[in-house]
């Protein structure tokens, strides 16, 4: 009797850890800038509502035009930092805004933040730099609505320069934050 009760108790115990099928139906936003994206396409990794990749793989969905149009501001993928700072300058708190809202908005999103420095310093100051530079434009997006699991930081220092020049303005270029979606 008790190795049937154990048993029992044990496979109630598995079937919960078990995931539910989920029922969410697919949803139509009809303000969504993305034109034909707001058609449902429900895909494996992907958003209901865009496709968008959500970090199973690079290029198994598609990701809104929205994000390469040059004239949309969610276009706009690099911070720029002053020297030795890691304090988002007042100039690009409104692509941090809008890239916040586009994931607010597309929950399944992911994003990745990489941090750059200058050529100056220590690699280890620079790696440092370059992480608290990607973590407080991380900050930012989670105090503006999306979430901790949907934004990854990451650091290389010095060691990916935008502009290999050795003087202020290559230095101002590599000063930055890089902002990547999955599945670009």
């Amino acid at each position: 009797m008790r190795r049937f009760l154990f048993a029992a108790v044990l496979a109630a115990a598995l079937a919960g850890c078990q995931t539910p099928p989920t029922t969410d139906a697919p949803i139509d936003d009809k303000s969504s800038t993305a034109g034909a994206a707001g058609a449902s396409t429900s895909g494996a990794g992907g958003d209901r509502v865009t496709g968008i990749t959500t970090g199973s793989g690079a290029g198994s969905g598609a990701l809104p035009p929205e994000l390469r149009d040059p004239n949309n501001i969610l276009s706009k993928r690099s911070i720029y930092f002053d020297f030795d700072s890691f304090v988002v300058r007042e100039e690009f708190k409104p692509v941090v805004e809008a890239h916040a809202k586009f994931l607010t908005r597309y929950r399944n999103t992911k994003m990745t933040i990489q941090g750059n420095t200058d050529e100056r310093g220590s690699r280890e100051y620079n790696i440092a730099l370059g992480q608290k530079r990607a973590d407080a434009v991380k900050r930012m997006l989670v105090l503006l609505g999306a979430t901790e699991v949907q934004v990854e930081t990451v650091s290389f220092g010095k060691e990916k320069p935008k502009n290999a020049g050795h003087d202020e303005g290559a230095w101002a270029e590599n000063r930055r934050d890089d902002i990547l979606y999955v599945g670009e």
